[in-house]
């Protein structure tokens, strides 16, 4: 198998994993994972806004999803960790996911949109960016957007400090998609430059004598 297809093909088992992994754990407030390869098997850490229903009593539910991506995806020996969420407002699954609880429950698109926004901004990121898709007005399937702040398109730092989530809910016209971007707090631009503020004479000499 050639570099390319082994790599689309674990792209392609890496999302298949994560969407189930994002229904099973709805009701923990899931918020993504990451998958690492070791020498011992697969480790995969799951994100959870509510730790405690990933492990189950005993450790129940993480032997149950251990069997089932060992089954299902053919993980070698995948071993399981959770994590919680520190901080809600900056992890894009979790807001895409309270987007799609409030159309569900028929919360305009825009009211949705825009309070989502308004949260994340709030929390300290330093920029988001969401989209709404679907027949939001008419028959015709189109899509609304709303951004604010700093939003890297490429390179690194879109890589790094860029993380994204989709969530997609079934509303009585139809499906709905909704994507979130979320910039990290720690991402520092190279076009921002910090001027420090002047010191007058006074202050300086003062310094100067306390050092």
């Amino acid at each position: 198998m050639s570099t390319v297809k082994r790599f689309m093909k674990e792209t392609i088992k890496k999302v298949e994993i994560d969407e189930y992994l994002q229904k099973e754990l709805e009701r923990a407030g899931y918020g993504g994972m990451e998958m690492m390869k070791t020498p011992l098997g697969t480790r995969v850490t799951v994100y959870a806004m509510r730790p405690g229903i990933v492990i189950g009593r005993g450790g129940e539910t993480v032997q149950q999803l251990t069997k089932a991506l060992e089954e299902k995806f053919n993980l070698s020996n995948p071993q399981i960790s959770v994590a919680e969420i520190e901080a809600p407002e900056l992890n894009p699954y979790v807001i895409a996911t309270r987007i799609a609880a409030a159309l569900k429950r028929g919360v305009h698109f825009r009211r949705a949109g825009f309070w989502a926004l308004s949260r994340v901004m709030e929390a300290g990121a330093l920029g988001a960016e969401i989209i709404i898709s679907g027949k939001l007005t008419t028959e015709r399937a189109r899509y609304e957007k709303f951004v604010a702040g700093y939003l890297p398109k490429s390179g690194e730092a879109a890589s790094k400090y860029v993380r994204n989530a989709e969530v997609h809910v079934q509303l009585k016209p139809g499906i709905y998609g909704v994507k979130v971007k979320i910039v990290s707090p720690e991402f520092k631009p190279l076009d921002r430059i910090e001027v420090p503020e002047a010191k007058v004479e006074g202050e300086a000499a003062q310094e100067e004598a306390e050092s």
